[in-house]
C-alpha cells in the first residue's frame, strides 16, 4: 500500500505514540488497533510541518469479537488501560458488535469495520505486528490522508451526509490543517499493510 511506510516510520518516530501503541498491544486482544484521530492527526500535523502533537480527545482502539455483543467488554478494558495509563481517555470498541449501532450488515474484521466510518482519512489503524513492527490497516489506502484530502467515504455519500457535514463543523479540522481541502466524491479501495 502506498505510503505505509511512510506512516510506519512516522509513528516509530513517535515515542509517545509507540508507547500507547505498546499498552493496547499488552493487552492481546483480538484483531486490535488504534485508529482514525491518533493516526489521522500525526500525518496531517506531519504535512503541516509541525512535530505530532500529543493524542488529544481520546484514544480509539477497536478490535474485533463477533461473539462478545456486550459492551461491558468494551468498559472492563478501557478500565484497563485506564490503569496503564489514566492520563489517556481511552475510548474502546469492538467492532464486532459496532455494526447493530450503525445499522450496517455484520462486520468481517476490525478493518471492514473501517469501511462503515465516515472519512476516508478517519479509516486508517495501526498496531504491534510479529516481530515489533508496525502494521497498517487502511481499507481506503493511505492517499486521501497523504493528500490532506478529507473525503466521505462510500456510505457516507448520500444516506449519512449529514453526518459528515456535522463533522466536518465541530471537529474544526480546516481551521486547525488549513492545508486541508474536502472532496464530497467517494473513494473505494482496501489496504493492509
Amino acid at each position: 500500500m502506498k505510503h505505509a511506510g511512510d506512516l510506519q516510520a512516522l509513528l516509530q518516530a513517535d515515542p509517545e505514540r509507540l508507547r500507547i501503541l505498546a499498552l493496547v498491544h499488552s493487552l492481546h486482544l483480538p484483531d486490535c488497533w488504534i485508529a482514525a484521530g491518533f493516526i489521522r492527526n500525526a500525518v496531517w500535523d506531519f504535512l503541516h510541518g509541525r512535530t505530532p502533537s500529543s493524542p488529544s480527545g481520546d484514544v480509539d482502539v477497536i478490535w474485533f469479537n463477533p461473539s462478545q455483543h456486550s459492551a461491558d467488554a468494551d468498559l472492563q478494558i478501557e478500565k484497563n488501560l485506564k490503569a496503564l495509563d489514566p492520563s489517556i481517555e481511552w475510548s474502546v470498541k469492538n467492532q464486532g458488535r459496532m455494526h447493530v449501532r450503525n445499522g450496517d450488515t455484520p462486520y468481517q474484521s476490525a478493518s471492514d469495520a473501517m469501511r462503515f466510518w465516515p472519512e476516508t482519512a478517519t479509516a486508517v489503524a495501526a498496531r504491534y505486528a510479529a516481530g515489533n513492527g508496525l502494521e497498517i490497516a487502511a481499507p481506503f489506502g493511505l492517499d486521501d490522508l497523504y493528500a490532506a484530502i478529507v473525503r466521505p467515504t462510500p456510505r457516507f455519500i448520500d444516506a449519512k451526509r449529514a453526518q459528515f457535514d456535522d463533522r466536518l463543523q465541530c471537529k474544526n479540522w480546516l481551521s486547525r490543517w488549513p492545508l486541508l481541502r474536502v472532496e464530497a466524491e467517494a473513494h473505494n479501495r482496501a489496504s493492509v499493510a
